[in-house]
């Protein structure tokens, strides 16, 4: 072997012009015929091996239901819930409008059936109870009905206040809506938008009925080949908000979230900065191999055969690989960050060998000095790589193939493209190459304490072993995401309540009789809050709540059609504004403080004349005549059926296949890890083939765990093969491998003591730290084979420590990204690496001891 290398590296030097233009045009000439294809497939979806059991669940599901499948969910809260009914129904008209960008809008609780039936879905004492309401609030509602602007609410106000001025009836009941209506008037008073609930007047000032969260559903036109394929959709959403005035300025916040919105941000976060990291981590590299080599010349050659290693790695992944995808995008700094290793070893060793020599020689010298150590590193990292591609995590299996083909082109180029380039460059020595002279003394000592650091390697193993029981799997992605990304911060607000939760489960049934069978059974979980399918829209008790509605109907209809009156003007506003504030005075004048308080407020707003108008009847009368129409169409119910519910509706509950969905709404708080674990096991108990995200997060921690778990069996396996055919002793098979298996149980230790979890994202981290200690342990020992002393004090060592720091400068930056996920990875590596030094530089050549005199290398040929 170190013959073949000797001899390849003689042939790049003698031949360096022709080597280095035939290499370089040919790196040329590939990239360009390989840049058209290269491309990146943000679709999560497919980082997994369909052929897993629950991802056939989860395409079963998709296809029955495919417009549930990539959407953008717009979530909508108000100061009342009539702004956010409203909000929600012009978001629905204007997306709608753009069928360019969405291909489906829809409200899910929303549209004609629910306005038209909702009571009805109410228990029987609710809706006898609001329709006593709506009767006794009758002179109100004609007030409204045939005036709905700011002066029909203010003659509503002045009526009531005059039930305890003319009749003596109880002032205490007029307070709730006295305190509204004067809050609503002091916020005009001082220009802010704070518009009153109308159904406050009508509910003695509680809680006005329906929430102030909406929910819009949007399936959006993708573009999979942009990094952010959803961002186009996203924007529109929000320029179309500001368009109608939906912003908190005007009391409304529209927030997108769902899986599009999520994936879009974290790829927003990754982008975000990256710019400003790589330029410093770039002239941070620089530093440290000119600090490195000494060398101009040296550093242009290592970057250069560098730079053309990863154009061909990127062509191999176009070519057997396809596009991209968010995890094996990671490729780049991978390669970087062990391939520079490879031309730090050989440079290092070059400047040490050309002191007094010739390039000729020192290049030979070089070569049968490091030639076996890079081949076999090089061979490892590969093996090592390769070994994540037999798994179901497809994202790690496409980055295994694409970072071990990477390992075999740059240990390639760093033996003949980097020997041509400083052969032409001319490229010197320097005398501090020979090693790191102060840290000789240090492997005297190693050697002379080797026992007792043993016994300290076995009791801090053992430590690291007991400190695993402490480490977790963070199955959860969305811990990966920024916390302070709108579509985080909307989906927390959308977990809190299980109504709105997107945490849920779903299970198909062949009829409506399975379905309601199936509802049933896991509605009486524990561990379930709720079922509902189809038939959960047919009410019960319906003539009960028919006959109540009809009688209100029959006494409100009269009312609720009245002849209309012309819009007002500001003086007209006013006037009912002063009539109102001297009624309710009078109220005031005997005692009654929140009478009082409105009745000035009124009086301040009259004084300020027709510049209040505006805000005022903003802020009082916002979306009186939706609520009237509303509720006409409420009191028009009619009786519900399966059969009778409209095919929009239908359609969210049928799938494509005649199947009936049971959605499984959690009880608990979703964010936690072992309540959502205890549902996903008792729903499958009842229905195995269920889908859903909670399913998801947990199958993919799984499918994760098992994919690394198998890829560091077959990894170790396949690294200890080709270490026991190259070094030929168990021993020194077990002194490579040793220090590396404690650096990684140290990182892992550290871990669980500072509580980060192992998660998607930094458990990529593990084959790095794999390739880049194999390595470092294989120089060492391949060099102490070969009868060197003082190994601390060698160009290998310098060598190791300068990799380190420019490994460490690439990787460490990834700590300050703005997603988690990659930040996490960047503490992680940079513990790993760490670690992986210490055990290196202190642990291995203890475990050597002294070197044995030279001999013939193993693997000669």
């Amino acid at each position: 072997m170190i013959v073949l290398v000797v001899r390849l590296v003689e042939f790049s030097r003698r031949y360096a012009p022709f080597v280095a233009a035939f290499l370089l045009l040919a790196v040329v000439a590939i990239g360009a015929l390989a840049l058209p294809h290269l491309g990146i497939d943000t679709d999560t979806g497919k980082l997994f091996n369909p052929n897993l059991p629950w991802r056939q669940a989860e395409e079963r599901f998709d296809r029955a239901f495919p417009q549930n499948d990539d959407v953008l969910a717009i979530v909508i809260d108000a100061a009342t819930p009539d702004q956010a009914q409203d909000a929600a129904t012009v978001m629905t008209r204007e997306l709608s409008a753009k069928p360019d960008l969405f291909r489906e809008v829809r409200q899910p609780t929303g549209g004609e059936f629910f306005k038209r039936n909702g009571l009805l879905l109410l228990s029987t004492e609710q809706v006898q109870k609001i329709a006593d309401e709506l009767i006794s609030a009758q002179p109100l509602l004609g007030t409204l009905a045939a005036d709905p602007s700011a002066r029909g609410v203010l003659d509503a106000l002045d009526l009531m206040a005059q039930g305890p001025l003319q009749a003596d009836t109880p002032v205490a009941a007029l307070a709730p809506p006295f305190r509204a209506v004067g809050a609503a008037v002091e916020s005009a008073l001082a220009g802010q938008f704070r518009p009153l609930s109308w159904q406050t007047l009508l509910t003695n000032g509680g809680p006005s009925p329906g929430p102030s969260l909406q929910v819009v559903v949007a399936k959006p036109a993708l573009n999979y080949q942009v990094v952010e394929p959803g961002r186009k959709a996203i924007e529109a959403i929000h320029a179309l908000a500001e368009k109608n005035n939906l912003n908190t300025a005007h009391g409304v916040r529209v927030r997108v979230t769902g899986p599009v919105a999520l994936n879009d941000d974290q790829l927003s976060a990754l982008r975000e900065g990256a710019g400003l990291a790589a330029g410093v981590s770039l002239g941070l590299l620089v530093f440290w191999l000119a600090l490195t080599v000494r060398s101009a010349r040296a550093v242009i050659a290592i970057l250069t055969t560098l730079i053309a290693g990863l154009v061909l790695c990127a062509a191999v992944a176009a070519a057997f690989v396809g596009p991209f995808n968010p995890i094996s995008i990671a490729f780049a700094p991978l390669f970087i960050g062990i391939a520079i290793d490879f031309g730090i070893q050989f440079c290092v060793r070059y400047a040490a060998e050309r002191e007094g020599r010739s390039t000729a020689e020192a290049l030979q010298r070089t070569a049968r000095g490091v030639g076996l150590p890079l081949v076999v590193a090089g061979a490892a990292t590969a093996v090592g790589f390769l070994s994540l591609s037999p798994t179901d995590y497809r994202g790690v299996s496409d980055l295994g193939v694409i970072a071990g083909s990477g390992m075999i082109i740059a240990l390639f180029l760093n033996l003949t493209l980097l020997p041509a380039l400083l052969q032409l460059l001319r490229v010197g020595g320097f005398k501090e190459a020979a090693g790191i002279a102060r840290a000789a003394p240090l492997d005297g000592w190693l050697v002379g304490h080797r026992k007792s650091i043993g016994v300290a390697v076995a009791v801090v193993t053992a430590l690291c072993l007991g400190l695993m029981v402490r480490l977790h799997f963070d199955f959860d992605p969305i811990d990966l995401e920024n916390p302070k990304a709108e579509s985080v911060q909307a989906l927390f607000d959308l977990m809190k309540d299980p109504d709105t939760s997107p945490y849920t489960l779903d299970a198909l049934a062949p009829d409506p009789a399975a379905a309601t069978d199936l509802a049933h059974r896991l509605a009486k979980l524990p561990e379930v809050e709720h079922a509902v399918w189809l038939g959960s829209f047919v009410p019960d008790d319906q003539q009960a709540k028919l006959d109540i509605l009809q009688d209100a109907r029959d006494l409100l209809s009269p009312t609720l059609s009245p002849q209309p009156k012309p819009a007002p003007s500001p003086d007209q506003v006013l006037a009912s504004a002063s009539h109102a504030a001297t009624d309710i005075g009078l109220l005031g004048s005997r005692g009654d403080q929140p009478s009082a308080q409105l009745s000035d407020a009124l009086s301040r707003a009259v004084r300020q004349g027709d510049s209040i108008v505006p805000l005022l009847s903003s802020n009082l009368a916002q979306g009186i005549g939706a609520r009237l129409d509303d509720m006409r169409t409420s009191l028009n119910a009619s009786a519900v059926t399966i059969d009778s519910i409209p095919p929009e509706v239908k359609r969210d509950w049928i799938g494509t296949d005649g199947r009936y969905d049971v959605k499984i709404f959690m009880k608990g708080s979703a964010r936690d890890p072992k309540a959502l674990q205890r549902f996903v096991k008792a729903v499958r108990a009842v229905a195995p083939d269920t889908s859903g995200t909670p399913i998801g997060i947990q199958e993919s921690g799984n499918t994760v765990m098992r994919a690394f778990a198998v890829a560091g069996v077959l990894a170790t396996a396949a690294i200890t093969i080709l270490l026991a055919l190259v070094l030929r002793s168990v021993r020194d098979v077990g002194a490579v491998l040793g220090p590396l298996m404690l650096a990684i149980l140290l990182t892992l230790a550290t871990c669980a003591i500072v509580g980060m979890p192992l998660n998607f994202a930094n458990i990529v981290t593990l084959p790095l730290l794999l390739g880049i200690g194999v390595a470092f342990d294989i120089y060492f020992v391949l060099r102490w084979r070969a009868g060197e002393h003082g190994l601390l004090g060698s160009p290998t060592a310098r060598a190791i420590v300068f990799s380190a720091l420019t490994t460490g400068t690439a990787f460490g930056s990834l700590a300050l990204s703005q997603s988690p996920g990659m930040a996490d990875m960047g503490k992680l590596l940079s513990i790993g690496l760490f670690f992986t030094l210490i055990c290196t530089l202190f642990v291995l050549p203890a475990l050597l001891g002294t070197a044995p005199q030279p001999q013939p290398q193993a693997g000669h040929a």
